[in-house]
């Protein structure tokens, strides 16, 4: 993997469309299938979900909770979902938001991060709110490897506010610092770097907030959580070119007719790249 995510992400928006399709197998998805909430109805649910879309959507993001949940055999159906979904060239998101001090983030980055671990992603989520700095390892391992970072910046969750949009004493909200962050480790990459900021799409007019980070903005709430592809010009900006905007429920609703998910996952790449002038 000699190319960068930045750089592997951007071919990938570009060849097959500016979507990320979430993998969430929760209780109530699972049932609405017709599937029982067990380990055959989840390796059921996943590999459905991997053979109708890993040849033809450029980002997947797991819910590493909804496996997890399993245990052990749980973890071995995500595992296999990651090497077929990057084996069929699509791009894998681990969204587990990871955050701890020390060793612990230096074990959890390599669990995601490391080139031949089980688990290895093309990037990975991580929250940074035991300060910036504890994300370190995972920074390191990065440049490394070769992948990626999301950092939580500005939610969509109403209680992200309190902490996101708390004001520092030099006068900048804490979001706001951590994209100031990332466009540091984004300086002078081309065509961005691999540093990238989770953003809600629901948040509406974010224009005081400089989301030029020179990196990508994964941007969670289109569908069920009410954002359209049609608002993303209005809460990006002069960034929207960036985003990757995040569809879950409204296209694994689709399931398990694997045509019917193509087909939602096409129309929300077309939409998508129709809003944001791909």
């Amino acid at each position: 993997m000699s190319l960068s995510f930045g750089t592997r992400l951007r071919s990938a928006m570009d060849e097959r469309g500016p979507l990320c399709v979430g993998i969430d197998p929760h209780a109530a998805l699972l049932d609405s299938w017709g599937l029982t909430d067990d380990i055959a109805g989840l390796e059921r649910f996943t590999f459905t979900v991997v053979e109708a879309l890993a040849g033809t959507v450029a980002v997947f993001k797991p819910q590493s909770a909804f496996f997890e949940r399993f245990g052990s055999r749980g973890i071995a159906v995500l595992e296999r979902a990651v090497a077929d979904l990057r084996e069929a060239g699509g791009l894998v998101v681990m969204d587990a938001k990871r955050g701890d001090i020390g060793s612990t983030m230096a074990a959890y980055a390599e669990t995601y991060l490391r080139k031949d671990a089980p688990l290895f992603s093309d990037a990975l989520t991580v929250s940074p709110y035991l300060g910036y700095g504890s994300l370190k390892p995972a920074v390191d391992l990065v440049k490394e490897s070769g992948a990626g970072l999301f950092v939580l910046a500005l939610t969509s969750n109403p209680e992200g506010s309190e902490v996101q949009r708390a004001v520092r004493e030099d006068g900048r909200s804490v979001g706001a610092t951590m994209l100031a962050h990332l466009a540091e480790e984004n300086a002078g990459e081309t065509p961005m770097g691999s540093f990238g900021a989770v953003v809600g799409a629901t948040l509406g007019d974010l224009s005081s907030f400089d989301l030029d980070i020179n990196g990508p903005l994964l941007a969670p709430g289109i569908g069920a959580q009410g954002a359209t592809p049609a608002d993303l010009p209005a809460v990006f900006g002069a960034a929207v070119r960036n985003v990757v905007p995040n569809v879950s429920r409204g296209v694994l609703r689709h399931g398990p007719d694997a045509s019917a998910l193509r087909a939602s996952a096409e129309r929300y790449a077309d939409e998508i790249r129709e809003a944001v002038g791909a």
